[in-house]
């Protein structure tokens, strides 16, 4: 079973790319740990962080693809997807995670230096 998510968050990491086989054909897997924050607004219009979370974000094909060539970490981004639980056996027991995979997933610009800067010039 799978979950529908949709967030905001900031990679932890430079992306991980793989390609592996899938019914003969090599495919482009990417991975990427990003934290979703969870921001509150407050009465004066700002916002407050009231904790988050990590999650594992894996694309596959060209979109892992383009987030390899193009993300970084430190960098936003929002990611559209279906979350699921992975499991696995450990020296220490059965663990878990959720991972989501992305069918989305665009970098929020204004957090690229000098974007916000050339959007105002451009409508001034």
């Amino acid at each position: 079973m799978s979950t529908r998510f949709i967030g905001s968050g900031n990679l932890g990491a430079a992306p991980v790319t793989r390609t592996v086989e899938v019914e003969g054909e090599s495919r482009s897997v990417t991975d990427m740990r990003v934290y979703f924050d969870r921001r509150v607004p407050q009465d004066d219009g700002s916002f407050a962080e009231e904790g988050g979370f990590w999650l594992t974000v894996t694309t596959w094909g060209r979109l892992a693809e383009s987030c390899a060539r193009v993300l970084r970490k430190g960098m936003r981004v929002r990611v559209e997807g279906r979350a699921r639980e992975h499991g696995w056996d450990s020296e220490d027991g059965p663990r878990t995670e959720l991972r989501l995979t992305a069918d989305r997933l665009t970098l929020e610009l204004a957090q690229i230096d000098g974007v916000t800067v050339r959007a105002r010039e451009q409508t001034a």
